[in-house]
């Protein structure tokens, strides 16, 4: 079973746009952002590190919107989130897609962003998956421009995987209810996340996702959202369900791999939400000591703890240290077939090389090559 995205090399950069020198003010983006924002970094729902989850309000300048984009683009190894709410925007001489900056005038472009600047981003980021959601008027042009633009765009989105999810069809304006607290499609997306889906699957993802989100807006007989996606990454999990309650699932015998299993997971939990309070100092101990349980069939467990782990000695300095652990790592990998093999490669290639061990983060790249090379091989 494919787990949610690593929230240690994962991103999320949230984007909104609420007041205007020229167009309608829209008071609910600010609470899309925030509340957002909350829902990526809850442990229950994915976990994401508070530093990870950069949010973007009334940006004045392309710049100040597309800067944090492309500097999450860089950091993201495994899931990088791009979120925009606010005026989507047409210019007079193309139908292309706009998103509007707090001097933007309507019929304008260069008063705006262009939505090719963000796809620009996707397209150069190290992120194995990319995912963007756009709450805005005319979105569904971007799911059209992203899965049938020019043929060199459309091959770069299906070998990184991207998924588009976008607010209303193209040319329906997004709806933003008079006294509620968010815009329709971003607060039923909420709403979706923080009380999950009954009789739905233990993780939530992207497709799920859509499809729901369609099912209840019809219900409500507002402006139905669009997807577009590439290497299907639409079936991969985004969030964790929190309607998946442990009483409906049959009581059992406590085995001690079942204890040592929940041990390596609590103390992944416990590791990442101190390093999300700016505690990583603490965290470590944590993690050494769920890595000392031995949990059969359990390497996948063990390997994200690796991870952590490493990514956080790195941070700290101790790159030896980090090393160590991701060469253990790396003597597992050959069992664990997926893409925490491919990256762990890459991290223990990216830290011998900053060490100078040239050679070795040569073999290491060689063999995630070959990872790769047997991946594509692998019939669906």
């Amino acid at each position: 079973m494919v787990g949610l995205p690593d929230p240690a090399a994962s991103r999320a950069v949230l984007i909104g746009t609420a007041a205007y020198r020229h167009l309608p003010a829209l008071s609910a983006v600010e609470a899309n952002i925030t509340d957002l924002a909350a829902v990526l970094c809850d442990a229950t729902v994915w976990g994401l590190p508070e530093q990870h989850c950069v949010t973007v309000t009334d940006p004045q300048s392309a710049s100040a919107m597309l800067d944090p984009v492309h500097q999450a683009a860089e950091q993201a190894l495994d899931t990088l989130v791009v979120y925009f709410a606010g005026h989507g925007m047409r210019d007079s001489e193309s139908a292309d897609l706009y998103l509007g900056l707090v001097g933007s005038r309507e019929n304008t472009g260069y008063t705006a962003v262009a939505y090719q600047h963000v796809r620009t981003a996707l397209r150069t980021a190290r992120a194995r998956r990319k995912i963007v959601v756009l709450d805005c008027c005319f979105s569904g042009r971007a799911a059209r421009t992203l899965a049938a633009g020019d043929e060199v765009l459309a091959a770069q989105a299906a070998v990184d995987g991207a998924f588009v999810l976008t607010a209303s069809p193209r040319d329906r304006v997004a709806l933003a209810p008079d006294g509620e607290r968010h815009t329709a499609f971003t607060g039923e997306m909420l709403t979706l996340l923080r009380d999950g889906i009954e009789d739905g699957p233990e993780l939530i993802d992207l497709d799920t996702l859509h499809r729901v989100l369609e099912e209840r807006l019809r219900a409500k007989n507002r402006p139905l959202p669009q997807r577009s996606q590439e290497n299907g990454v639409g079936r991969l999990p985004l969030a964790r369900n929190r309607a998946r309650a442990a009483r409906h699932v049959p009581a059992g015998p406590v085995l001690a791999t079942d204890v040592r299993a929940a041990m390596v997971a609590a103390g992944l939990g416990v590791a990442r939400m101190l390093r999300a309070a700016g505690r990583s100092r603490d965290a470590l101990p944590v993690l050494r000591l769920a890595l000392q349980e031995q949990v059969p069939d359990g390497e996948r467990n063990l390997l994200a703890v690796q991870l952590e782990l490493s990514d956080m000695l790195a941070e700290n300095g101790q790159t030896r240290e980090a090393i160590e652990v991701l060469e253990q790592a790396f003597q597992q990998v050959h069992k664990i077939y997926g893409p925490d093999a491919l990256l762990v490669c890459r991290r223990l290639a990216d830290l011998l090389q900053e060490s100078g061990n040239h050679i070795q983060a040569c073999e290491v790249l060689k063999h995630a090559l070959e990872l790769a090379e047997d991946q594509l091989r692998v019939p669906d």
